[in-house]
């Protein structure tokens, strides 16, 4: 075969690995220690930079930065996306050693958005959120998903997922719950490896996603429920001495082969460790993750550790807790010097090529975390498959199957807590022909099977959907994590109660943390919650085309005092809860 030994698909991916790291720059090699994020343009055209946004264009970072592994924001047609994919490698493919680009993707195949954390599906099939998926108790149909994703993410050229989350729920008021499979460590660790299982298949390789678990060593235990993303919620505590319970889903993980993990950017209080952000932490990374579970994979950071960051007129301080009075080159050092391999939502290799010529990391060291990345590069196929088919990604994106699959499955999750009407006509499931008026539900949804009308005094049956309840936050990032009060606010609260009073109502409540629900259950004739369901799944278990089989994937507590009094730490630690774990009933209760 023509061209350098790395470039013959017929020998070890060991050989090719040493062949092309042996000649690689100092440049080459730190450029693949950077993961971040990367703009689509119109008609999937490559995105000049946008310096509001704080993106670089795709070409200073490929050809001059020598970076190759991006995190995709935005969505597009599938075939535009494939070809914009394709035109990204084309970019690559002209480099000195024509290293294929790596392209990754938070998870985009729910209704949920937020541009932290989750994109929308838009062309993709759609699925309950991980909480929902937790709900069926199905670790085939999870594994099913993955599948799901699998195929639909390598149709377009996404080959790492940043997923799944691994974290466990077990801080009520956390904003991030939505994305874990709930409060259980057995249940979650069951999940997680059925994930990772769907994804990467039986061993990583050209057909394969790799999957980044995160967010090690789990970010559940959130000091006052906050987020680390923000300042104020950088601590996690564990006055329960459970940070072992948190490890579980990790295992599970590293146990069915994951290929990546991502740290979480919280800093430890009382646990032992040093008290600095998980990235930074070499007893977190190279003690507990490297040595004692034996993870040979890559290791990532999470994103915006070493330099802040200003997004339309905002500015975003970079989540370095513990080490913020250090420069975001002392910060790189300290990464690669806990263990790390790759630095998430950064683009400035340069930090790492000084750190080498200054003698402060050993180019063994450097070595070590290339040798990593490449590994992953030639295992996935990149080298000798880097482009993918438009017209095949028409196909397989959001098809029919793959979106009745997922509508099956937000019909699964769907979860019957209370339904006890007097009045047999409020009693779940509801007749057809009943007259009704909805709110939050769209009306010719409801009118498939119901009578809408626009008078509460003239329906036999009201049907409501509501949002758990959350605080709003100030400032553009902020706003997206439901953070706060589990309490619907007294107003909203008094409008369903004086509906309930007026007409026999059936409310269903979308949970993306749990919520204090008790004034609700004991007024309403009959009550659901769902995990990201569109008004059609839902409608379909309400009329009986479908029975509820959903059970709780965490505790609801009876107040909000019981969450206050709860050890962060541990599971099912609120007093006295409404409804327990597991709870829910079918239409023969």
């Amino acid at each position: 075969m023509d061209g350098p030994p790395y470039r013959d698909a017929r020998l070890p991916v060991a050989v090719r690995v040493e062949d092309l790291l042996r000649r690689m720059t100092l440049p080459d090699k730190a450029g693949l220690l950077f993961h971040t994020m990367v703009g689509i343009g119109p008609g999937g055209s490559l995105a000049p930079a946008d310096p509001d946004a704080g993106l670089l264009s795709a070409a200073e970072m490929v050809r001059d930065r020598r970076m190759n592994h991006f995190n995709l924001l935005g969505t597009a047609a599938p075939a535009d996306l494939a070809h914009w994919h394709n035109r990204l490698q084309e970019l690559a493919a002209a480099t000195p050693f024509g290293i294929p680009v790596t392209l990754s993707s938070d998870p985009r195949h729910a209704y949920s958005t937020n541009p932290n954390t989750a994109a929308l599906a838009g062309a993709f099939s759609v699925w309950p959120e991980p909480l929902g998926m937790a709900a069926t108790r199905d670790a085939a149909l999870v594994r099913g998903w993955a599948d799901v994703v699998r195929q639909e993410y390598g149709a377009v050229g996404i080959r790492v997922a940043l997923h799944p989350q691994a974290d466990l729920a077990t801080e009520p008021r956390w904003p991030r719950t939505l994305g874990t499979f709930g409060e259980d460590a057995g249940l979650a660790a069951e999940l997680v490896r059925a994930y990772v299982g769907g994804l990467q298949g039986p061993m990583l390789g050209p057909d394969g996603v790799a999957a980044m678990v995160k967010h090690f060593p789990g970010g559940g235990a959130a000091h006052d429920g906050e987020d680390p993303h923000f300042r104020y919620g950088r601590e996690q505590v564990y006055p329960g001495g459970r940070f072992a319970d948190h490890l579980r889903p990790f295992v599970a993980a590293l146990d069915a082969g994951c290929s990546q993990v991502m740290l979480g950017y919280g800093m430890p209080r009382g646990t032992g460790y040093a008290e600095v952000g998980f990235s930074f932490n070499r007893d977190v990374v190279g003690g507990l993750l490297r040595r004692r579970m034996g993870f040979g994979g890559i290791v990532c950071t999470d994103w915006g550790v070493l330099t802040g960051a200003v997004f339309r007129g905002q500015v975003r301080p970079a989540r370095a807790w513990g080490l913020e009075h250090l420069s975001p080159g002392q910060r790189a050092h300290r990464v690669l010097d806990a263990g790390a391999d790759q630095i998430g939502g950064e683009a400035v290799p340069g930090l790492v090529v000084d750190l080498v010529r200054a003698g402060r990391v050993g180019v063994a060291r450097l070595d070590a975390s290339v040798r990593r990345v490449l590994r992953e590069k030639f295992t996935l196929g990149l080298f000798d498959r880097p482009y993918v088919d438009p017209d095949r990604a028409a196909a397989v994106v959001g098809c029919a199957r793959f979106r009745a699959a997922g509508l099956a499955a937000q019909r699964a999750c769907v979860t019957l807590l209370s339904n006890a009407a007097p009045d047999r006509a409020a009693r779940l499931p509801l007749r057809r022909g009943l007259r009704v008026w909805c709110d939050g539900v769209a009306p010719e949804v409801v009118a498939r099977d119901w009578r809408v009308v626009d008078r509460l005094a003239d329906a036999d049956v009201a049907l409501l959907r509501l949002q758990a309840p959350y605080d709003h936050r100030p400032g553009q990032f902020e706003a997206f994590f439901h953070a706060g009060s589990l309490e619907f606010a007294a107003g909203e609260m008094a409008r369903v109660l004086a509906i309930a009073e007026t007409v026999p109502t059936v409310v269903d409540v979308y949970l993306d943390r749990p919520a204090v629900l008790s004034r609700l259950a004991a007024r309403v004739a009959a009550l659901t919650v769902s995990f990201g369901v569109c008004d059609e799944a839902l409608t379909d278990v309400l009329a009986g085309r479908a029975a509820p089989g959903g059970r709780l994937p965490f505790d609801l507590p009876r107040s909000a005092a019981a969450v206050r009094a709860g050890r962060p730490d541990v599971a099912f630690d609120t007093v006295d809860p409404l409804f327990r774990f597991g709870h829910g009933l079918t239409y023969r209760d």
